[in-house]
C-alpha cells in the first residue's frame, strides 16, 4: 500500500516540475491543485479499457494534471485499479511522489466487481448481506446505500483498489439523488450528520484527508424541489461534527456551457442573500469540482457551444468552466492518448482572468 497523501510541499514540487504555466494551478485547502483534472466515469469493464485507463492517467500526470477522481462503482471497481495501477507505476518509475497527486473516490451506490464471476445480486448477497455489512431496508430503490457499515466496508475496498493507506477526498456519491425518494428530508440530514461522524473518525485514522459530496441536482435546484440541499446548512453540520477544522472541504456537480445553472442559478442561500451555488461555495470556503465538461461529446458538435478566442471546441468548453470563479477544475474524461493529448492543449495557454470571465458571460447572455 502506498503511505502518504497529497501535501503543499509536494504539490508545489509538482506543478514547478510540470513546465506547465503556474496561472494553471490553483490553491485550496492548502494544496496546489491543476486546474484540469481526470475523470474515469466511462467505459467498459474489460482489461482493455483497464489499458487505455490506466495509460491516460499516467500521460495526463505526465502531461501537468495531479488531480485524479474515481469512484468504486465506475467499471465495477476497475476504475479505482486502473487509477491504482497508473499512480503506483509512476512512483515506482521515479517520476512522481504521492505527495504531488490528488486522488479523489466516491462511495454510496451499490457495487458489484467486475473481477468476480458473479452476477449484480448475487455478489451484494455473498459479499454484503451475508456477511452483516447491508440489511434489508438499507438499500434505496435508486440502488444506493448510506448506511455506516456500508460506507465503511466501501472505503476499505476503495483503499485496497487505490492501492493507497490514505485518500485524498472521498465523497458521498448523489446522496440526496439516490435516498430522497425513499425517506424524508429530516431523516436524510440525519442519515448526513452520521456519515459526516464517520468521515472525521476515518480522518483520525489517517484513511481520508478531507471528504465532501458529488452531486448531480441538489445544490442546482432550486429550494421547493424534493432533491434540493442547502450547502450553508451542509457546512453547518460538518461544523457541528468536526468543528471548524472539520473535513468537508469539496463538492462536485456538473458544469458546462450548456448546464449553466451552478454560475447563473440563483439556487443557494446565503444569509438572507440568494446566491449561485458558486458564490455560496466561494463564501463557504468549499472547493469545486465539476463534471460532465463536454456533456460525453454532445458539446462539441459543430455550431453548439458559442465560439471565442479562436479556441476549438474541447479547449472552449475547458477554458469556460476553469474560468469560471469558484470552480478549481473540470474533471476530463479521457482514454485515448489522442483525447488526452488534444484536451491538454489547455494547460498551455492562461485561463481567463475574472475581468475576461465576466466580459465573456455577458456576451453569451446578452
Amino acid at each position: 500500500m502506498i503511505s502518504g497523501n497529497a501535501t503543499l510541499e509536494g504539490t508545489t514540487k509538482f506543478a514547478e516540475n510540470s513546465g506547465i504555466n503556474k496561472a494553471n494551478f490553483k490553491k485550496f485547502a492548502n494544496l496546489l491543485l491543476s486546474n484540469v483534472g481526470v475523470g474515469t466515469y466511462l467505459g467498459d469493464a474489460d482489461s482493455k479499457t483497464d489499458e487505455l485507463v490506466t495509460n491516460a492517467v499516467k500521460q495526463s500526470i505526465l502531461s501537468g494534471i495531479n488531480v485524479i477522481d474515481t469512484a468504486i462503482n465506475y467499471r465495477s471497481q476497475k476504475a479505482e485499479r486502473s487509477v491504482g495501477k497508473a499512480v503506483a507505476e509512476l512512483i515506482e518509475e521515479g517520476k512522481i511522489s504521492r505527495d504531488q497527486i490528488f486522488l479523489s473516490s466516491k462511495n454510496g451506490y451499490l457495487t458489484n466487481d467486475a473481477d468476480v464471476q458473479l452476477g449484480f445480486w448475487e455478489y451484494v448477497k455473498e459479499e454484503y448481506s451475508k456477511k452483516g455489512i447491508i440489511k434489508e431496508g438499507d438499500v434505496t430503490s435508486g440502488y444506493h446505500c448510506m448506511t455506516i457499515p456500508y460506507l465503511s466496508d466501501q472505503l476499505e475496498r476503495s483503499l485496497k483498489n487505490l492501492n493507497l493507506e490514505c485518500l485524498d477526498l472521498m465523497y458521498l456519491h448523489n446522496a440526496v439523488e439516490g435516498q430522497i425518494k425513499d425517506i424524508s428530508k429530516e431523516q436524510f440530514l440525519e442519515n448526513l450528520k452520521s456519515v459526516f461522524e464517520l468521515y472525521e473518525q476515518k480522518r483520525k485514522e489517517g484513511k481520508i484527508k478531507f471528504y465532501g459530496m458529488a452531486t448531480w441536482e441538489c445544490f442546482r435546484v432550486s429550494s421547493d424541489n424534493p432533491q434540493y440541499l442547502s450547502l450553508e446548512d451542509t457546512v453547518n453540520i460538518a461544523k457541528e461534527v468536526g468543528g471548524e477544522n472539520h473535513g468537508f472541504r469539496f463538492i462536485q456537480l456538473p458544469y458546462n456551457m450548456n448546464y449553466d445553472q451552478a454560475l447563473l442559478g440563483k439556487t443557494q442561500t446565503i444569509g438572507t442573500d440568494s446566491v449561485s451555488v458558486l458564490e455560496a461555495a466561494t463564501s463557504l470556503g468549499i472547493g469545486v469540482f465539476t463534471s460532465v465538461p463536454f456533456m460525453q461529446g454532445r458539446l462539441l458538435q459543430p455550431g453548439v457551444m458559442p465560439e471565442f478566442n479562436d479556441l476549438k471546441p474541447s479547449l472552449r468548453a475547458l477554458q469556460f468552466i476553469r474560468s469560471s470563479p469558484g470552480v478549481i477544475a473540470p474533471l476530463v474524461g479521457q482514454k485515448s492518448s489522442e483525447h488526452v493529448f488534444e484536451n491538454l492543449e489547455i494547460m498551455k495557454i492562461s485561463p481567463l482572468t475574472e475581468d475576461e470571465f465576466l466580459a465573456l458571460v455577458k456576451k453569451l447572455t446578452s
